[in-house]
């Protein structure tokens, strides 16, 4: 950049789903994550571009279908392309749906003067049979129009030329005044469609994915088999990262032989010891669940089963939006609550951030897996945990047909959800993006918690007070159907829930820490005396109990409301208690 000049201020602005995040992320050298599915990017995004001896400042606007400000997204969306002091505007429009992307740009184009047209997935539209003619449309409109392929160096580098040299164009051959009616007559005059064996293809898949009596059946299926490869996978990796935290937990010991044992004790059984078990508990189910989970997004199934489950939603007072974040939670539930953001009605909203924790997320897999394994073995236990899966969900589709017909009642919104074209897998980008955004992310956090927890938990376990802890409790947990040790163990794992196992192991043994009481866990509760009835009671309070402190925390910080995050802690939880006690009469 020349001495004294200013960097060039651009606004990246488009519909969902039309590559904008993964253009950003081509242009700015930045991994913000994307998906294919609608409504990735709630809040704004901003990177930099050095380009020869230029600096460009991109800022990634939310996805948004209109300026209206109805939703979120509107609102952020137009309050920035009214108030940013930007150089540029980039109208990135859906080559393959064009007429629908062109009623936002041509919406911008009435806002602002300098903006360049941005016509991106062109290799998709040229899979499909669909041709733009980026000329005509330059000369009907007025602006730049540039084609490009989001991953492309070649189209990437027609568009940084435009942003810094935009060419100076004949005023517009074409006069609108409604965007709508305009945006179906620039698509008549500018593209041109071939329909083929593929397209056909395609929307056969997409009857057969959307039908009632064929597309339950596949997702359940497709659940299944997630939740099966998950279970069956982390059987392996899991003895080998204990036995690897084992020889460190050695190393670690020898090292602070010298201090004082209490000492020697909070740092290497406390901090180290509770975040290395779990780490070796949640590490090999997350690295195996997310790039599975992944790879649904990538392809684009999420948006058509989050349409499949639009109706039975709306019976619940909810909308197929939610079950995107329902998914969402089943990574993690502070992940899925930040994502409540994509729903439009405030009410709605608030009625999937306060369910969003029946939905059992990565932490609380390893407690299902244990448990299922025990009393469940080979087959049975993927069966078990996937119904777990399956009661979670329609736990939380329940609670929001309660709160929408009592402390939530409200008209229902409209749902509009666009469906993207299938895609091939990015195996690549999904491995890193999972494991980096995801897996690691999630494991990192945990460790901020679980590290913490640990000295208190070895303060706790080394002061007899464990032990007065679970005795005090245990009439509460045997009218649950548990016991005093099941239930101090959820009350110990507030800050991570993969610390329930663990916790109950330590206060079998007797242990002073999480590291002595490593072992065979599912042996050691066999021989404890666990019955199936405790299991399932077990189970189904790992299911539906308060959110973990992550969660809660973004609770407080999406709602900024401390009524609404003790309401998200007291939910699930009466919900629990109430069919444990049901359990227990039953069982």
């Amino acid at each position: 950049m020349r001495a004294g000049e200013a960097p060039k201020k651009v606004l990246l602005a488009g519909n969902p789903n039309v590559g904008k995040s993964t253009l950003f992320n081509s242009l700015t050298g930045l991994h913000q994550h994307t998906g294919n599915w609608p409504g990735k990017t709630v809040g704004l995004a901003r990177g930099v571009v050095r380009c020869r001896d230029r600096t460009i400042e991109v800022t990634d606007l939310p996805g948004t279908y209109s300026l209206c400000g109805r939703s979120e997204e509107e609102r952020v969306a137009a309050v920035a392309l009214d108030r940013e002091e930007a150089d540029l505007v980039v109208a990135v429009c859906d080559g393959s749906a064009l007429e629908r992307s062109l009623i936002l740009a041509l919406q911008i184009l009435q806002r602002r003067e300098h903006v360049i047209l941005c016509v991106n997935l062109m290799d998709e539209a040229r899979a499909r049979g669909i041709r733009v003619d980026g000329k005509r449309l330059e000369e009907l409109l007025g602006v730049p129009v540039v084609l490009t392929a989001a991953g492309d160096r070649e189209s990437r580098e027609r568009l940084l030329n435009a942003m810094l040299h935009p060419p100076e164009l004949p005023d517009p051959a074409y006069f609108y005044e409604d965007p709508v009616a305009a945006a179906e007559e620039l698509t008549r005059q500018c593209v041109t469609v071939r329909e083929d064996a593929a397209q056909n293809w395609r929307r056969t898949l997409d009857r057969v994915l959307l039908s009632r009596r064929h597309g339950i059946p596949i997702l359940l299926m497709l659940l299944f088999l997630i939740v099966w490869l998950t279970v069956w996978g982390a059987n392996y990796p899991s003895p080998l990262l204990e036995g690897l935290f084992d020889r460190i937990y050695v190393v670690f010991k020898g090292w602070t032989a010298g201090l004082p044992w209490w000492l020697s004790g909070i740092l290497v059984d406390g901090f180290y010891g509770t975040a290395a078990r779990v780490i070796a508990v949640m590490l090999p189910p997350m690295a195996i669940f997310f790039p599975l989970f992944t790879i649904l997004e990538d392809v684009g199934y999420l948006p058509r089963m989050a349409l499949l489950l639009d109706r039975p939603m709306c019976r619940c007072g909810g909308c197929g939006k939610q079950a995107l974040t329902l998914c969402m939670g089943l990574g993690c539930n502070a992940v899925g609550v930040m994502g409540c953001r994509i729903i439009d009605s405030p009410r709605e909203r608030l009625a999937a951030i306060l369910t969003n924790a029946m939905v059992p997320c990565n932490g609380r897999f390893p407690t299902l897996i244990l448990l299922g394994s025990l009393f469940f073995p080979g087959a049975g236990a993927a069966l078990v945990v996937a119904a777990c899966v399956v009661l979670g969900i329609l736990g939380a589709m329940g609670a929001s047909g309660l709160l929408s017909k009592t402390a939530l009642r409200h008209r229902q919104s409209t749902f509009v959800m666009e469906l993207p074209p299938f895609r091939r897998p990015r195996l690549g980008q999904i491995l890193v993006r999972s494991l980096l955004d995801r897996t690691l992310h999630i494991a990192l956090r945990a460790i901020k918690v679980a590290a913490p927890a640990g000295a208190l938990l070895w303060i706790l376990a080394n002061t007899s007070w464990l032990g007065s802890i679970t005795a005090f409790l245990d009439p509460a947990g045997r009218l649950l159907g548990m016991n005093g040790i099941i239930l101090t163990a959820f009350l110990c794992a507030l800050p991570a829930n993969e610390l329930v196992i663990p916790v109950m192991i330590m206060a079998i043994t007797g242990g002073g820490s999480l590291q002595s009481a490593a072992g065979d866990s599912g042996a050691l509760l066999v021989q404890w005396g666990i019955t199936w009835q405790m299991a399932v009671c077990t189970m189904v309070f790992t299911l539906f109990h308060w959110p973990c402190a992550t969660t809660l925390m973004t609770v407080y910080r999406e709602t900024g409301s401390k009524a609404k995050t003790a309401a998200a802690f007291a939910l699930p939880t009466a919900v629990g208690v109430i069919l444990c006690l049901i359990l227990r009469l039953v069982l």
